[in-house]
């Protein structure tokens, strides 16, 4: 499954070259050449992580960082400058950066470093989700991928159903994207895959069904919610 990038750079051969590089390493990339627009369309989608250029025009990265740390705290950020002195370094890392790579710099090592980055963040979602979890009158073993209802047996659930739980689970009461989902339970967006996914609902809804308070809604053209009274 590929991760994706959201990149801001206004140089537009350097940014071209950046978003080729990335690609050709496997991720998926959105560049936006414009401070201005960039928080807009950071939040139209879901991403793994954030390369920001600090000088840009309208709005510098560090102003981005600072808004995009707002809809999702947890993003990590990687900021591209020229600037090397010590306070904008600062200055990076107090806005949430988790690093600050000074231009030129090797294109190698910032995939190194991306790696590193995510591979971080990933052991940290994986430990924040708790081994067992209660979802209205049922009780959710993620580790043993064991959903019980009140005191009667429990269903042993498949991998794709349990990691799909789960990410309904963290974004109860909101939209869990469609294509985000797809793309990191079966590593795709293709057809035959969505509608894979839609037979896993399908099945979700069934194993959820004795609680009238649970429901999982399609919301058409954008993915689903697991909505609990």
């Amino acid at each position: 499954m590929k991760n994706r990038i959201f990149l801001v750079e206004d140089d537009l051969n350097f940014g071209s070259v950046m978003k080729s590089y990335l690609e050709m390493n496997d991720y998926q990339v959105q560049w936006i050449n414009d401070g201005k627009g960039a928080v807009n369309e950071f939040s139209k989608g879901l991403f793994d992580l954030c390369i920001l250029d600090v000088m840009l025009p309208h709005v510098d990265g560090f102003t981005i960082g600072t808004e995009i740390k707002k809809l999702n705290p947890k993003i990590p950020i990687v900021f591209l400058t020229a600037k090397t002195l010590k306070e904008d370094v600062i200055k990076g890392f107090s806005v949430g950066a988790d690093d600050y790579i000074t231009k030129p710099f090797d294109s190698d090592v910032l995939i190194y470093k991306i790696k590193a980055i995510l591979k971080r963040h990933s052991e940290s979602d994986n430990q924040e989700f708790p081994e067992s979890i209660v979802i209205g009158k049922y009780h959710f073993d993620y580790k043993k991928r064991n959903l019980q209802f009140k005191e009667q047996q429990g269903i042993k659930l498949s991998p794709k159903e349990a990691e799909l739980l789960k990410f309904l689970v963290q974004k109860k009461n909101q939209v869990l994207d469609r294509n985000y989902a797809l793309d990191k339970i079966w590593g795709e967006q293709g057809y035959f895959t969505a509608r894979s996914m839609d037979v896993y609902i399908t099945k979700l809804r069934k194993y959820l069904k004795d609680d009238s308070n649970l429901e999982i809604v399609n919301i058409h053209g954008s993915g689903y919610i697991l909505k609990e009274q």
